[in-house]
């Protein structure tokens, strides 16, 4: 039997938010075969501990695009709380950055309006911590090698440059039109602090796009491979 996945976010009050994270456990379902199961780790139940009840091993994925505290020090809290062997339970790198996902972000840009030549804005939740900001600022360096051009990164809360301001800063210094790439995997709050800015174009989050199930599945495979390994 395969190993099991269990596909962890970090939790929403939206109910559209949570819809997005079932359609992508439903799309890993569908494209792998093997039992997928949903957990938060803040916010909304199942809780991890939840989700791991009856299993003997899995692999635990962050559905996160930078790798911050709920990744790095809250998700193997809440696995060590459940009892899980670290072994059994291999948790992989968080699902961002990904240039896949990088794909996944112009494909809602462009199906959002995006032309060539606008100033592109790469919009993230924000972080407090410097290596969460450091995967964005990269994840940023992937986009403006993609579209040709400079991007800016702005964030919707805990960071600077806010996307409101930077939105405004970019428009008096005589950006014509002005695109925003979201880098959200989920609608909710945060996307709504990016519709607002001000931008002529904002692209969807992320969401299930096909190229965001690429970066599941590889990331599964390695994860699995390292479950096998320990057996």
């Amino acid at each position: 039997m395969s190993t099991p996945l269990v596909l962890v976010a970090h939790g929403s009050r939206s109910d559209a938010a949570d819809a997005v994270v079932q359609a992508i456990a439903r799309a890993a379902r569908e494209r792998l075969g093997i039992e997928v199961r949903v957990a938060y780790v803040d916010v909304r139940r199942p809780s991890v501990i939840d989700a791991v009840e009856g299993l003997t091993e899995a692999v635990v994925l962050p559905a996160f695009l930078a790798s911050g505290y709920h990744v790095r020090t809250d998700l193997p809290a809440q696995l060590e709380m459940a009892g899980v062997s670290p072994a059994r339970f291999v948790v992989t790198p968080a699902l961002g950055p990904d240039p896949l996902l990088v794909r996944a972000a112009l494909a809602r840009l462009a199906d959002a309006g995006h032309r060539i030549g606008d100033t592109v804005v790469l919009a993230a939740a924000g972080s407090s911590d410097p290596a969460a900001l450091a995967e964005v600022g990269a994840t940023g360096r992937m986009l403006s090698e993609a579209v040709g051009r400079p991007v800016a990164v702005g964030f919707a809360a805990t960071a600077t440059p806010r996307i409101e301001p930077l939105v405004a800063s970019l428009r008096a210094a005589g950006a014509r039109r002005i695109s925003v790439a979201s880098w959200l995997l989920a609608p909710g709050v945060f996307h709504s602090r990016l519709l607002a800015a001000g931008a002529d174009v904002v692209g969807e989050p992320l969401g299930a796009h096909p190229a965001v199930l690429d970066a599941l599945v590889a990331r599964y495979r390695v994860g699995a491979g390292a479950v096998l390994t320990a057996a």
